[in-house]
């Protein structure tokens, strides 16, 4: 059964509902999505979920729907507020949704294979997609999940500081825990340090990093809407809390329920933090287009 890549993508669709190209990276106007699933597709993954909000499903459909045509299986999930489909009879005013957790819990329904998880505007690289595939297929199972590795110097950006998941890893390559450093940034010469309470620690360059790139089996959902119940009841008057993947695996991690195995990677991680990223990680496409490792024209 070929692996499933859910694309977390419902913060990004009031861009695209409104200005289709803002996110053009490629050669031509090609978004940083579109790379994602074309590598995807050449790593063997059979098909690819959106999350979006509802009311974006006609633009981004027009947008995806002609290029993926015939080349993956498409599907749509739509993280709503509703917390009905959650046994939740409340209503909750918020301004944004219940985060990223609560987004993949939204595709319970409708993912039935192993699957991972990406965020929408993070350039990943194909050695990523491969290595994922590769354990979706052959190791995954209901208490062994992964994710992928970064090096922490390979993901920050030179123009200011950062936010980062920080991994420990033990001996056998699996997280015990994920640390969210805020203020992660490169000072004297591409040395790595961040900053906590005023004070400044450094950190080695290939401190290992999760980017959102989890790869799960449906299992996850139970495992984790039982959660979702209790952060909503905690959070209901935090109109800005937020249910997060790496809460779901500290729990599943601290309860035994599961593993994840941290793989790593080389890749380099491009995303738009700053302003300022955004003419690099084109420059970084263009090169990538030049070296080969993509066609100028990504989809033709």
């Amino acid at each position: 059964m070929k692996p499933t890549l859910l694309i977390l993508a419902a913060g990004m669709a009031s861009r695209y509902g409104s200005m289709k190209q803002v996110d053009g990276f490629g050669p031509n106007g090609e978004t940083i999505i579109d790379y994602s699933i074309y590598d995807a597709i050449k790593a063997g993954f059979g098909k690819v979920s959106f999350i979006i909000r509802e009311e974006f499903a006609e633009p981004f459909k027009a947008i995806f729907e002609p290029k993926l045509k015939g080349r993956i299986e498409t599907d749509y999930v739509y993280q709503s507020y509703d917390l009905k489909p959650f046994g939740i009879d409340k209503e909750i005013e918020r301004a944004k949704p219940w985060g990223t957790a609560h987004a993949v819990l939204s595709a319970r329904n409708q993912i039935h294979e192993p699957f991972c998880v990406i965020n929408a505007d993070d350039f990943y690289g194909y050695d990523s997609f491969e290595k994922m595939a590769r354990f979706l297929t052959t190791e995954v199972a209901d208490d062994n999940y992964s994710l992928i590795g970064y090096q922490i110097d390979r993901t920050l950006s030179d123009y200011g500081s950062v936010s980062r998941g920080v991994c420990s890893v033990n001996s056998e390559g699996y997280m015990t825990e994920v640390n969210e450093r805020t203020e992660v940034y490169f000072k004297d010469g591409g040395r790595v340090f961040y900053k906590e309470n005023g004070e400044e620690t450094e950190l080695p360059a290939d401190t290992r990093v999760s980017m959102n790139f989890w790869g799960f089996t449906p299992a996850v959902f139970k495992q984790s809407e039982e959660m979702f119940r209790r952060f909503v009841e905690k959070n209901e008057n935090n109109p800005k809390a937020e249910f997060f993947i790496p809460l779901v695996a500290d729990e599943l991690i601290k309860t035994g329920q599961a593993r994840f195995k941290v793989i790593p990677t080389g890749s380099k991680w491009f995303g738009v933090t700053y302003k300022e990223d955004k003419p690099i990680v084109q420059a970084s496409i263009s090169k990538l287009v030049a070296d080969g490792v993509y066609p100028e024209k990504l989809w033709s």
